[in-house]
């Protein structure tokens, strides 16, 4: 499996290499008040690329930390149960019920 990965990897590495050889051409970004910003389309795709990664994990930042939150309560919750059921860590033995033979 870590051979196919690596095969994957490099064929990606090749293709995105690639697109970046063609490319080069020079763009003009325009942003308000007249700021205009110049450089290599790759370059620029790259960087817009990266900025709307960063963006995204921003994003998800909240719904990760309120989940380990959540979690940790549940923990707590279920340690309480358990020790408030006198089972401690859950580790112990069920005793069988008793069984009334048929007469």
């Amino acid at each position: 499996m870590k051979f196919v990965s690596t095969i994957a990897g490099i064929i990606l590495f090749v293709l995105f290499f690639g697109f970046a050889l063609k490319n080069t051409q020079e763009v003009d970004l325009h942003f308000f008040l007249n700021y205009e910003l110049r450089g290599p389309l790759v370059l620029m795709l790259l960087a817009f690329f990266i900025a709307g990664a960063a963006l995204g994990i921003l994003a998800l930042t909240p719904t990760v930390f309120r989940q380990r939150r959540q979690t940790s309560q549940h923990k707590n919750t279920i340690q309480a149960l358990q020790s408030a059921a006198g089972t401690g860590t859950g580790n112990a033995q069920p005793t069988p019920d008793a069984v009334n033979p048929a007469r």
